[in-house]
């Protein structure tokens, strides 16, 4: 059996270069103890931010190069955790470091507000007057276009208030979901027993053992059948609060409150939903190409997520992956391959499990410091395809650090998943045209179909049901467990399609998604995946000047909308082309899948 190693044990040329933040710890406490001393002085600005403009651009300047500061104090503090969550300093670090962004929080709250009190005129006015307040000048647009939905300081004080207890029914879910929920183990067909969390769930799901994925599926759903009633009331509490919150905001409702935050349009996330419906006859016709591939008589929701061919058998080695993938990545050029080496050959990245690492893998950094990407890599190939997602996260934020200033170097949510889904749909088309073994090519497109499922068609499914339980309480209904089980219900009939048994257990589907009590946000799955597959699409195709457009996206930060910077590469996500053009390629795999298994 193979010893997981300590962190002490792991390699050094394994590990990421974390003395590129700061050399060590006590550097980092340093630096902390100078942004308490600047989150402690920031208080000053209050009284004089409207009295002209080089007292504004002075406000500004130092509330950019303070939370600039404490970001790199924060990512060192929780990567230093993530190395080993039970290190007792690293964990101290972090906490402390936690405290101090409540600090930071509470210090800069005035600022918006402060702004809010000025007009237009006086801000262009003042812009004129002071050039450095130039670079200031989209950030301040964007605080006063939300002035008709902020209220008098008073107001806005007491909303803040309430905002405690309107986390109320997030926190109570969040309890109950990961802490009090007890499932019993599941059962495969020799009768051994499994234990079952909601982490090993979808494991038992794409098991070969039918028997194993009935008794998971059935036992998953047990508690929260039992307390569909509990928490039928908590989801209906909280689609309540975030109406609450909109209307006296003066939104008209509470996706237009969670949307603007983004200015995104409405429209978009009709047009999603709206794309989707009129082709689900593909996904259809993919879960009857399931049904026959996996000889089934009736397939059930358990059956879905088993995969059509078993695990293609390959070991990487990093060394390999990191080659993999900049094989598949070299449609986008010398330039951002260059980057991709820079990466792989100066520790950008954690590459393996040790013991306490932190699970999973994320694109993490700070502004002036390359990104970094945590893995826990196993040599298999969804670990080489994870490689390329974080390295397309990890790039995106070089592109968008070197060219934007810190306030506009983030991106939105809205746009954040493009990067990796591009670098995945490159490589798989990649692979696909290496490989001459028709298992492998078989496993390929299965991977591919099941990303359009699971992303772009079941998230939408979960914005569609967002968008009938919000409309039922915006109208007066109540949501009760029946009224939720069957609206989510008729969702799964409608997306899944006649070849799928809807069982009663998928039904309560809905009391187990903790999306749902961040109203509106899971939409941008979708989306994102959509003009990433639209874009990989244009560059696979060799669109003129595509990669220099795409570049120029991913080196646009905040300083455009996430609409905006999407339509550099021609990409218009206010229309319908985007989703039917991805769609288009689902159905261009599908075929491929039913050629490769002569269906």
């Amino acid at each position: 059996m193979e010893q997981i190693l300590t962190r002490q044990e792991a390699r050094r040329e394994d590990t990421w270069a974390l003395e590129d933040l700061y050399e060590n710890e006590a550097a980092c406490r340093k630096a902390a103890e100078e942004v308490a001393k600047k989150v402690d002085s920031f208080r000053q600005y209050r009284q004089s931010i409207g009295q002209g403009a080089k007292e504004l651009c002075a406000a500004l300047k130092a509330y950019s190069s303070m939370n600039q500061l404490f970001e790199r104090v924060y990512v060192y503090a929780n990567q230093k955790l993530h190395e080993d969550m039970g290190n007792a300093a690293s964990q101290k670090l972090a906490g402390d470091v936690e405290v101090l962004a409540n600090q930071l929080r509470a210090n800069t709250a005035f600022l918006e507000p402060e702004i809010l009190k000025l007009s237009g005129e006086t801000l262009e006015q003042w812009v004129q007057e002071e050039p450095d307040l130039l670079l200031y000048r989209y950030f301040l647009e964007q605080i006063l276009k939300e002035k008709a939905h902020t209220l008098s300081a008073k107001e806005e004080e007491v909303l803040s208030r309430a905002a405690e207890i309107g986390q109320g029914p997030s926190n109570i879910y969040a309890m109950f979901n990961n802490a009090d929920i007890a499932f019993e183990d599941a059962a495969g067909a020799d009768g051994e027993k499994f234990a079952l969390t909601q982490g090993r769930y979808i494991q038992y799901m794409e098991s070969q053992d039918r028997v194993l994925r009935q008794s998971a599926f059935q036992n998953l759903y047990k508690p929260y059948r039992q307390f569909a009633n509990t928490l039928a009331s908590v989801y209906d509490a909280n689609v309540r609060q975030a109406a609450f919150f909109a209307k006296e905001h003066r939104y008209s409702s509470a996706r237009e409150a969670a949307l603007s935050a983004n200015h995104i349009p409405e429209s978009v996330y009709d047009q999603l939903i709206e794309a989707v419906h009129d082709h689900l006859s593909l996904l259809h016709r993919y879960m009857k190409l399931r049904k026959k591939a996996m000889k089934l008589d009736e397939m059930h929701m358990y059956d879905i997520y088993v995969p059509l061919v078993k695990d293609v058998t390959m070991q990487i080695s990093f060394e390999e992956a990191k080659t993999i993938v900049e094989r598949g990545l070299a449609p986008l050029g010398e330039e951002y391959l260059s980057v991709l080496k820079e990466g792989f050959e100066n520790r950008w990245i954690d590459v393996y499990e040790n013991k306490g690492k932190r699970t999973g893998a994320y694109s993490w950094g700070a502004y002036g410091v390359h990104p970094y990407v945590l893995m826990n890599y196993q040599g298999n190939l969804n670990n080489v395809f994870t490689l390329a997602h974080e390295m397309g996260h990890a790039l995106h934020s070089y592109y968008s650090d070197r060219k934007q200033p810190y306030l506009y170097a983030g991106y939105s949510i809205f746009v954040a998943e493009v990067a990796s889904t591009l670098n995945e749909s490159l490589l798989i088309h990649d692979l696909m045209e290496r490989t001459e073994d028709k298992l492998e090519k078989a496993y390929l497109v299965n991977y591919f179909l099941e990303q359009f499922r699971t992303t772009l068609y079941r998230q939408t499914m979960f914005a569609e049901f967002e968008n009938l339980t919000h409309r039922t309480v915006k109208e007066g209904g109540t949501l009760t467990a029946d009224d939720l089980k069957e609206v989510y219900g008729k969702l799964n009939e409608d997306y899944f399609g006649p070849e799928v048994t809807v069982d009663e257990e998928i039904r309560y589907e809905w009391a187990r998604i903790p999306h749902f009590y961040t109203p509106f946000y899971v939409y941008q799955y979708a989306t994102g995946f959509s003009a990433a597959i639209a874009i990989s699409s244009k560059i696979l195709k060799g669109e003129p000047q595509i990669v220099e457009k795409y570049k120029e996206f991913l080196s646009g930060g905040s300083s455009m909308t996430p609409i905006e910077l999407l339509k550099l590469c021609g990409v218009d996500m206010t229309k319908k082309e985007p989703v039917t053009e991805a769609l288009q390629i689902f159905d261009e795999y599908l075929q491929k899948m039913e050629q490769l298994l002569e269906l």
